[in-house]
């Protein structure tokens, strides 16, 4: 569980980078300067959930094992559609949530309460950083 959280966070690294470069238009500029401001954050929890892995005497995953999968928050070939960048980011978000519930629950099953309270800081992140990201969605107007 750990290792995919470790692979989310990197995955959601490359794309935020890529989509704060890839965008274009005005109305991007806000959510362009959010990812790249998340990008820092983002690899921050990559190397604490690294740390975990490795105190817990696993393996952390290289580049050839890592196999990305977020659809949702690949560029857009239409670099003005900054919506579905917004809606992307909002989906994986909600995935990393979800997946970071689980390991919570999963380390108090197994009294790891180190990895429960790393867990749930990095759900706290999430949550905010989807909170930002519905908030643009509530903001935008479609003309």
């Amino acid at each position: 569980m750990l290792q995919t959280a470790y692979r989310m966070e990197l995955e959601t690294v490359t794309n935020y980078l890529a989509n704060s470069v890839h965008l274009d238009g005005v109305e991007a500029e806000e959510v362009k300067r959010s990812l790249a401001g998340d990008v820092q954050e983002e690899l921050g929890h990559a190397t604490r959930l690294a740390n975990r892995i490795k105190q817990l005497g696993g393996r952390i995953p290289g580049s050839l094992e890592l196999n990305f999968d977020q659809e949702s928050m690949r560029p857009p070939k239409d670099s003005t559609d900054v919506l579905s960048v917004v809606r992307g980011v909002v989906d994986a978000e909600t995935s990393a949530i979800e997946h970071y519930r689980d390991v919570i629950k999963a380390a108090e099953e197994m009294s790891d309460a180190v990895t429960a309270d790393l867990a749930t800081q990095l759900l706290a992140d999430e949550e905010e950083h989807r909170t930002q990201f519905e908030g643009f969605l509530a903001g935008w107007t479609t003309d």
